[in-house]
Order: structure tokens, then sequence, then C-alpha cells
């Protein structure tokens, strides 16, 4: 290679990567830019009522009649979307329709979040649907592992997951429960465990509770009704999580 040309191919590589990094700040300028609201602040914003903070995000569930009737409420969703600039997730079933919306892929909320929900309840309320809490709720799986093992490479294989920041792994089209990766306590080498984390509105969580203990479950430990950690008649465990619906901190 000449020197001319060893030149030029430097002068590329600066140009590109100037350019990698005028874009990087370009996207750094735009996340200081948004206007990041916690689960509280987000119930704080108008006409979200109809909305609650679980894992991974805002959500609400409408009932429908009919396959049809969902599916003019989608078509409602995407014109909301449209005019917000902002794309949720939306699962159509016969029954009813759930809604996530967040801006991050660890779930963070922002205004623009708070702006769709309250254009999705308006277009629900002309089409005369109604809010189900009820129907709300995000399964996630916790899996304890002993100091010194990272076991997430195995699940994100076995499930076709990614990883995400230093804990958790997770379906990228969020169809499947997430997994996030904790140390055992006290430490078992070659014995970890998992338990399944169940994120519900507050409004629900305590009847969830109830329902759980009426069928020989029995509570394990209460956390200031912020969750509550129960065990199967032969002790699998499940939490119950209220606290993502009115959590006063961002995620990530």
């Amino acid at each position: 290679m000449s020197a001319t040309a060893g030149t030029v191919t430097a002068c590329g590589a600066d140009a590109r990567r100037q350019e990698v990094e005028r874009v990087v700040d370009q996207n750094d300028e735009a996340a200081d830019a948004v206007e990041w609201l916690t689960a509280k602040g987000f119930h704080a914003e108008p006409g979200v009522e109809d909305w609650h903070g679980l894992f991974w995000g805002a959500f609400a569930f409408y009932g429908v009649s009919s396959f049809a009737e969902g599916a003019r409420f989608v078509a409602a969703i995407a014109d909301a979307a449209a005019t917000v600039g902002h794309d949720p997730d939306v699962d159509l079933r016969p029954n009813g329709v759930t809604i996530r919306t967040s801006s991050r892929p660890d779930g963070r909320l922002s205004r623009t979040d708070a702006r769709l929900a309250a254009r999705i309840s308006a277009a629900a309320r002309e089409l005369g649907l109604e809010s189900d809490p009820s129907q709300l709720q995000m399964v996630g799986i916790a899996v304890a592992q002993d100091t010194g093992v990272d076991t997430r490479p195995f699940w994100a294989a076995a499930l076709g997951y990614e990883n995400l920041g230093e804990e958790d792994a997770i379906d990228t089209n969020r169809r499947g429960p997430h997994l996030w990766f904790h140390e055992l306590s006290p430490p078992k080498p070659g014995r970890g465990r998992v338990h399944i984390d169940v994120s519900v509105p507050r409004s629900v969580a305590e009847s969830r509770v109830r329902a759980a203990l009426a069928v020989g479950g029995r509570v394990v430990d209460s956390h200031d009704g912020q969750w509550w950690t129960l065990a199967s008649p032969d002790n699998h465990g499940i939490d119950i999580a209220a606290w993502p619906d009115d959590y006063d901190e961002t995620w990530g």
C-alpha cells in the first residue's frame, strides 16, 4: 500500500469515527431532553387513570365483546400512536386488548408515554370500553445462583433471550417472562434456585394474595404492602409485587 493510500484510508476511518461520535452525542442529547417519569409521576399525569405500572412499563386492559370490536380499538390505538409519535405493544384477544408503553427497553417511562396513554384511554371511552385492572399482570423468573457463577448465558441461549443490563435477560419481542439473576443467599454451591415474580396493580395485589392463601399457600414474608413472598404447599416460591405501580424512582 502506498503512503498516499494509507493516508486516505486513515482519513476515511477518522471521518467514520467522527460520524459515530456525532450520532452518539445526538442520542445522548436526545436522552437528556426526555422528560422521564417515575411510576408515581406517571399516575399524576392527566387522563391515565386506567393505567398501571408493572414490570417493564405502564399497562392497561380494556374488555371487548368480540375480536372485531377489539380490532377497531387497535386501529384507534394506531391513530393515537401516530399522533404522539410513539408506538406501544398491543395484545389483541377476543375478550380484550392489553396495551403496554415505555420509552426504554428496561421499562422506563416518560411524559410521552403518559400522553400516549391518555389518548388511548380517550379512544377507549369513545368506543364505550372499560378498563379492567384485574386482568393485568407481568410474570418474571428470578434465578438465584451461587457467588461467582453466571448462568445467564445458559438461560438466554435456551430461551432465545438477549441480555439487558447487568442482571436481566429478556425476550426482545416481549412475549415471555423476563429473567432476573441474583446471588443465592446463603450460598449453596451446585444448588441454584428459581422463584416466580408476579407484578400486578396495587388494587389487585392483596386479593391475589388472599386467593393463593385460600388454596393452601402461606405467607413466608410480607414487606409493608409492597410485596409478599408466598410458598405453595410443597414450598415453591412466588413473590406478588405491588410496588411497581407507584414506584417513585425511574427504572434503569
